[in-house]
């Protein structure tokens, strides 16, 4: 299996493919011959760094096509009962494949569903009935050992913990592996009751060396064989085998944050270390050699944006205002140094309440490092619960400026900032690719152009579009492709 960062390429020759494709619709073992699949974006944020977004951005925000999503029931909890969700939320960001030339879309939605689109006209191919809402993305896998057509491609998948479920249930199966080709149910993961308050799934699982991580919402970093081979039947289900647990939060964490001690973020991979960010205010950083987590950035506040790898061997990770006294935003981390001397640099956020959130970054930082056009810096982009996207130079700093840190007595070096436009709050992640940035918020969806004329940034506004959005979208090929809180999937760009 051969990879890289922008696209995982399984080319199926005559005789030695399992599956071959029919109608959009339908899947022929008889047609195996040929049968090509490509992996275009098959993670949250498009690969193992979770920095590359698509190919090319539209040059505007013409719409091509639109699919209603639809509504779902979600219970909030026994006190506050049900609520009626619809469209597409955090995380939200559909993934991409092409098969035999044709592209298509897995999309999670609030109706319940997860649903394989084809990406040229918004038409449904198939759905997967989860017990709940779908908020986050999966992650696609090219299964080698695979024993049947349905198992060769696979899509690892989350939701909210069932709508006929509470804390306490006996069993929460909210992680399972779906078929891609089929839309049939692989296996299904029981997600244990822990200190955390959540036994959802809202991350995407990396895969590395046909080992699966992921931090479920319990916050137990979990490691899983994914072969459909090796999975046993336990409690009535088909589970994978588990290979290790590792708890994502102190015991001081649970009492300092009532319980909300929920991993919600993505992991993210640089060289043999895995990083993953926890609502119980911890960065770690998990050893894949010795198999133990062998750093801690302490922050203190809920975390659910994902770090970011940048091409200088740093990561990126958003600060929620939560359980802190001082301002949330994103710091720029080295790893490569003890957690307290790790800052690079932190940018803070206004404090702002919108809804439950009182301010920081819930999103997770964009960065153009495996896009960099000629003559540009490395750039970094988020968007703020205070109605601000900051655009800075993630590789420079302000020149004798600090600024207060999230403990409210650490102060820290700012990053060069280039840009600050006014969209309204937002969940979402931003896109950067080439010249273009895109970003996403309750306002609408904003496109700017970045210009760079003599060496000076400056954001143009090129297009917006009205509509609710949580989600982050996609790019590829001059479309863009986003799901919004008002029911609908959107493409977006040229014909």
């Amino acid at each position: 299996m051969k990879t890289n960062v922008f696209v995982l390429l399984i080319l199926l020759f005559p005789g030695t493919g399992l599956c071959g494709t029919g109608p959009p619709a339908t899947i022929s073992p008889a047609d195996s011959a040929g049968m090509k699949v490509e992996i275009l974006d098959g993670t949250f944020l498009g690969n193992e760094r979770r920095n590359f977004y698509g190919n090319k951005a539209p040059d505007n925000l013409h719409l091509l096509w639109k699919l209603y999503l639809g509504k779902g029931k979600t219970v909030i909890s026994r006190n506050l009962g049900e609520k009626i969700w619809a469209g597409a939320g955090w995380t939200g960001q559909p993934l991409l494949v092409r098969e035999n030339g044709r592209l298509y879309l897995i999309q999670g939605a609030y109706d319940h569903h997860l649903k394989k689109i084809d990406a040229s006209n918004g038409k449904i191919v198939w759905q997967y009935t989860f017990d709940d809402v779908v908020k986050g993305t999966g992650t696609i896998w090219h299964n080698p050992k695979a024993r049947s057509c349905e198992e060769e491609y696979i899509i690892f998948q989350g939701s909210r913990l069932g709508t006929e479920h509470y804390l306490d249930a006996p069993h929460v199966p909210s992680f399972r592996a779906i078929s891609l080709l089929t839309g049939k149910e692989i296996w299904r993961l029981d997600s244990k009751w822990t200190d955390s308050y959540s036994r959802d799934v809202d991350g995407s699982a990396l895969i590395i060396h046909d080992t699966l991580y992921i931090g479920l919402e319990n916050s137990l970093f979990t490691l899983i064989d994914p072969d459909p081979a090796v999975a046993a039947v336990k409690d009535s289900m088909l589970q994978p085998r588990i290979l290790r647990e590792i708890r994502l939060y102190r015991r001081e964490d649970v009492i300092r944050h009532k319980y909300n001690v929920v991993t919600e973020s993505s992991p993210s991979r640089l060289g043999p270390y895995i990083f993953i960010t926890s609502g119980s205010g911890h960065v770690f950083r998990y050893n894949m050699n010795t198999h133990r987590l062998d750093w801690d950035f302490y922050i203190g506040s809920d975390m659910d944006g994902s770090p970011a790898v940048t091409r200088d061997s740093c990561i990126l990770v958003s600060v929620e205002r939560q359980y802190i006294p001082g301002p949330g935003g994103v710091f720029k981390l080295d790893p490569r140094k003890p957690p307290a001397q790790a800052v690079v640099w932190f940018q803070p956020t206004a404090n702002d309440s919108v809804g439950s959130w009182e301010g920081g970054v819930i999103g997770t930082a964009a960065v153009n490092d495996q896009d960099l056009p000629q003559g540009y810096p490395p750039l970094a982009a988020f968007s703020g619960i205070d109605g601000y996207l900051y655009l800075v130079q993630h590789n420079s700093l302000l020149p004798d400026t600090t600024h207060i840190g999230p403990d409210s007595v650490s102060t820290w070096p700012l990053p060069r900032l280039l840009a600050r436009k006014h969209i309204g709050p937002s969940i979402s992640t931003p896109l950067i690719v080439g010249n273009k940035l895109i970003a996403a918020g309750y306002n609408g969806l904003y496109l700017y152009l970045i210009e760079n004329k003599q060496n000076n940034i400056n954001l143009k506004f090129l297009d917006h579009f009205n509509a609710p959005f949580e989600a982050t979208p996609i790019v590829w090929n001059g479309r863009l492709y986003l799901a919004s809180r008002n029911g609908f999937l959107y493409c977006f760009g040229k014909q």
